[in-house]
């Protein structure tokens, strides 16, 4: 990775940070994880741009394989998107109050958000882009 790429990449990551909260239920049933991210600038998920704002990320078969995030608006009217992903252990160098991962994007486009990682897990969920 080029020295310009990696600092697009910080700065990228940079967005994110702008306000995280996370809330972690249990009942009779499994955990289900539900954060709420603010973007200060666009960011990408596989076939959509989500622009700043405040969105709702969260496991959406949490009682199965847990493989399924679904991302939407901040009250829950919209969708944006719902997809399958794959688990991937968090990296031991990464942040431990680090929630995304970004990827490499071209100027001027959305930086792709390339895995989340629900607060207090060291499991994340990596999105699948089509190549």
């Amino acid at each position: 990775m080029s020295k310009r790429n990696i600092v697009w990449v910080a700065c990228a990551a940079a967005l994110v940070f702008a306000s995280v909260t996370a809330s972690v239920y249990a009942g009779g049933s499994p955990v289900e994880k539900t954060m709420y991210l603010t973007f200060s600038g666009p960011v990408g998920l596989p076939g959509v741009s989500l622009g700043s704002g405040t969105y709702v990320f969260e496991i959406a078969n949490p009682m199965t394989s847990g493989d399924v995030v679904r991302v939407s608006s901040r009250d829950g009217r919209t969708s944006y998107f719902q997809g399958f992903t794959t688990p991937v252990p968090k990296p031991p160098s990464l942040r431990a109050d680090a929630v995304v991962s970004f990827g490499e994007a071209a100027k001027g486009t959305p930086a792709p958000i390339m895995t989340w990682w629900p607060a207090g897990e060291s499991t994340g969920r990596q999105f699948k882009y089509n190549d």
